[in-house]
């Protein structure tokens, strides 16, 4: 069964732009979880234009299923995992001012600093996920940091696949064989839609998670968060 982990960020994007409490960011976290979401997904970041601080901590003590928290390993960060102990936690290159992600790790370069920081998460009993492309020597140098998982970066796939799904799924499937093979958990995430997630989910459907959120939220506009949770996880049936 691969879990769907809701990605909440742009709901408190919505929040910030007016300041207030409207919407309530924890209060829709529980509501993914009541709607079949078996996971939570943030990203903070240090500008806080989104997700802040104080949400995290608030989302933590109102959630009863997997926390998943994303960013970039600053000292700030490291000491906010410290403190929450999530579920997982996924570790991905992006700069402070990044938009979104848009790059995985190159593991091979920075392998030493990636090992030492599953080593500490791993011994406070957080799962750990490292942000990456397709490519299998990074898998490979993945799965020697000693991380539980790999998150596969899916732009890519989501780009090529409205015009050749067969040339845009084939990288992936074989990245996903070797991270197998090495002993990794394998999850998703970055562009994953409607449209393109039950024919990801069908070639590879031994992924653990996919993490969506600017997708689903935007469909949420149209359909309500409870259909679209609903829908989306019956792509990965």
């Amino acid at each position: 069964m691969t879990k769907l982990s809701v990605n909440i960020n742009k709901v408190a994007t919505i929040r910030n732009a007016r300041g207030g409490n409207v919407p309530n960011v924890p209060q829709v976290a529980v509501d993914c979880e009541k709607f079949g979401a078996e996971g939570i997904t943030v990203h903070p970041r240090p500008d806080q234009r989104h997700i802040t601080t104080k949400d995290v901590y608030d989302i933590k003590a109102r959630i009863k299923t997997e926390f998943n928290i994303e960013g970039y390993p600053t000292p700030e960060f490291i000491k906010l995992i410290k403190e929450i102990r999530p579920t997982q936690v996924t570790l991905v290159p992006d700069a402070p001012d990044a938009i979104t992600s848009n790059a995985g790790w190159d593991t091979k370069v920075n392998f030493q600093f990636l090992s030492d920081l599953a080593d500490e998460f791993k011994a406070m009993g957080v799962r750990t996920s490292i942000f990456t492309g397709t490519d299998p020597e990074i898998i490979e140098y993945a799965a020697k940091t000693g991380t539980d998982r790999i998150e596969l970066y899916t732009e890519p796939y989501a780009t090529l696949y409205p015009k050749d799904p067969e040339a845009a799924i084939l990288p992936f499937i074989e990245a996903a064989k070797i991270a197998k093979h090495l002993g990794l958990g394998i999850n998703a995430g970055h562009d994953l839609s409607l449209e393109n997630l039950n024919f990801f989910y069908k070639n590879i459907p031994y992924i653990e998670e996919v993490s969506i959120g600017h997708a689903l939220i935007s469909d949420a506009l149209y359909l309500g968060l409870e259909r679209t949770i609903a829908a989306y996880k019956n792509c990965l049936k």
